[in-house]
């Protein structure tokens, strides 16, 4: 959510960065200022008349002092019991007033919080305007794959040495979906082993999040309410409340405070969490995406942290450097590009995607995003810590796949396939299979 300060102070500047990530808030922005002045004007107006009341309410309390000594002195009270009856009838209208402008600050304050909640991130003012087109890469590491022989499609490498049982991953759960078998299921947990160990070296706090969310979670990520849809939803037959399976641990990850306040002590928190992950949405289906490119679900390791925002670009930037050292040791060529502010998902101020290349699809891919939301997802969640000074402010969340293995596991037995159809085992992964070193048909 955006600070409405800053929308206030500079509504044109916030409208620039919006449209940047090709976004148009214009009449979204100028509903939230009309709607804050009318919210702003009703609770000062509730106020004043609260405190007329509370006026009232003493005047009579005097009144009825008077009318006592007035009736022991056996003296007429009728001016002073008209004056508290006429005092009763202005609290009584003005209790009117106060119940109507209550229901009208309750239509109003719902459709400005929906408002706010529809907002993009504001993308960082480095960033290039556009989509994808803008992307910049900004470093290649290591060779592209070459072969002397024609190379196989993962999925011809994957059925004939047993790894993937495709036909039965339909069947089980409908298209989009696939089974790991034998090897190819033990390779799958080295290499998630291999993540988590190497998070655990780095200082970060292992986390085993439920997979069924409630709503909550993926307002305060900022997934929802924009991108309700996307997910698989959970009725619940005992209650109203919605859950939804998680499209990435970063949903459970960044709730984690959510309505609390930390200590500047406990800052930064660097966690990170193993999940399968559920999208509705599974790929365009092209020939070069056959396969487990995409799918309905697929397993993640997801890094994630909250920190000061003096520290935040520090912590993004070892977030990246963390995902290209996991690429690197698998032995992959990639590269890091920083995408355009339009590129950047709509909770995001910054994005780098680090890619790398599946010989059958003729391109890269993306295996990691490291991403910076700033004081963003803070401000929907809540979520604050109090600084040495006593200043209470809101923390920054980052987030970076650490890794997907959905294109990494493809990746990996085509760049290393041999002649023969066999797959060489990355050397970081060999300690996970007991050392085997190649993978051959049986």
């Amino acid at each position: 959510m955006l600070d409405i300060r800053k929308i206030k102070e500079n509504p044109d500047a916030v409208k620039a960065g919006l449209k940047a990530k090709e976004v148009d808030c214009d009449a979204i922005i100028d509903r939230i200022l009309e709607l804050d002045i009318q919210i702003r004007g009703l609770k000062t107006a509730s106020e004043g008349r609260t405190a007329q009341k509370n006026k009232l309410s003493k005047e009579n309390g005097k009144l009825f002092g008077m009318k006592k000594g007035l009736e022991k002195k056996g003296e007429d009270t009728a001016a002073v019991d008209a004056q508290i009856e006429a005092n009763k009838a202005e609290s009584l209208a003005l209790d009117a007033s106060n119940e109507a402008d209550t229901a009208l600050l309750k239509d109003l304050s719902a459709e400005y919080r929906v408002a706010m909640l529809s907002l993009p991130n504001l993308p960082d003012p480095d960033l290039l305007p556009g989509g994808k087109e803008n992307n910049e890469p900004l470093r290649y590491v290591g060779e592209p794959a070459k072969f002397d022989f024609e190379p196989k499609h993962h999925v011809d490498l994957c059925c004939g040495l047993g790894l993937i049982d495709y036909e039965r991953g339909v069947k089980l759960a409908g298209a989009g979906n696939w089974m790991y078998t034998g090897m190819g299921a033990r390779l799958e947990w080295a290499l998630l082993n291999f993540f988590i160990d190497t998070h655990i070296a780095d200082g970060y706090d292992f986390i085993l999040p439920p997979h069924m969310l409630e709503y909550q979670c993926g307002e305060t990520a900022g997934q929802f309410p924009k991108f309700a849809d996307e997910v698989y939803k959970i009725a619940n037959p005992t209650d109203d409340r919605v859950h939804y399976m998680l499209p990435t641990a970063e949903a459970a990850l960044c709730s984690f405070y959510r309505d609390e306040i930390l200590t500047e002590d406990m800052l930064p928190h660097k966690m990170f969490a193993y999940t399968p992950c559920f999208r509705r949405e599974a790929g365009s289906h092209r020939a070069d995406e056959r396969g487990m490119v995409r799918g309905h679900q697929f397993n993640k390791v997801e890094m994630f942290q909250f920190c000061k925002p003096e520290e935040s670009d520090a912590a993004f930037e070892e977030l990246v450097r963390k995902a290209e050292n996991i690429v690197k040791e698998l032995g992959f060529h990639f590269r890091t590009v920083k995408l355009a502010a339009g590129d950047c998902s709509a909770s995001m101020a910054r994005t780098y995607d680090i890619e790398i290349q599946i010989p059958s699809m003729n391109g890269y891919k993306e295996v990691s995003s490291v991403s910076n939301a700033r004081d963003y997802q803070a401000r929907r969640g809540n979520i604050r810590y109090r600084r040495a000074d006593g200043k209470i402010d809101f923390v920054h969340t980052l987030n970076g796949s650490g890794l997907a293995t959905s294109r990494i596991f493809p990746a990996m037995v085509e760049q290393n396939q041999r002649a023969d159809g066999s797959v060489v085992v990355p050397e970081c992964l060999r300690k996970y299979l007991g050392g085997i070193e190649i993978i051959e048909k049986k």
